[in-house]
């Protein structure tokens, strides 16, 4: 469309040019931002966001994030740990003259629970917690556990 034909040309010389009285179409006519949340905008706020005012529980002073840090894995999926090809010399038998170290840590992993079936292949874990049932079923496919801080 040609500037010309578009509307702000034909409201050039009208005072207010389409936006009502003199000093109506101006500054915030709302409020600011969240202004007149529990007021004049109360409506658009109780449907689009609710909850939005008002407190819930207690605060925690001195949140420590990481405190509670402590992703799990299960004993029947350590060996997934290992690499392929390391796997299958210790599976085929290839290498008996030493274990494999499996470090939780560095997997991304601090504590190991005991779900599931281990091969009788010794190695050693390494991690921050293990439950008793892991450290049982570790122990009696012949490997080591090894707490680490």
């Amino acid at each position: 469309m040609p500037t010309r034909f578009s509307k702000t040309r034909k409201h050039r010389g009208h005072v207010s040019a389409g936006k009502g009285r003199v000093g109506k179409h101006r500054k915030h006519p709302g409020g600011r931002g969240m202004a007149g949340g529990q007021h004049h905008h109360r409506t658009n706020l109780d449907k689009y966001h609710p909850g939005y005012f008002g407190k819930v529980g207690m605060r925690h002073f001195h949140l420590l994030r990481n405190h509670y840090w402590a992703p799990t894995i299960n004993v029947e999926k350590l060996w997934s740990l290992v690499p392929a090809e390391v796997r299958e010399e210790y599976i085929s038998g290839k290498k008996t003259d030493s274990a494999p170290v499996i470090d939780l840590l560095s997997h991304g992993y601090a504590k190991l629970l005991g779900k599931g079936r281990l091969p009788e292949i010794p190695f050693v874990v390494r991690a921050r917690y293990v439950s008793a049932e892991a450290e049982r079923k570790v122990t009696e496919a012949g490997g080591v556990v090894e707490l680490v801080a």
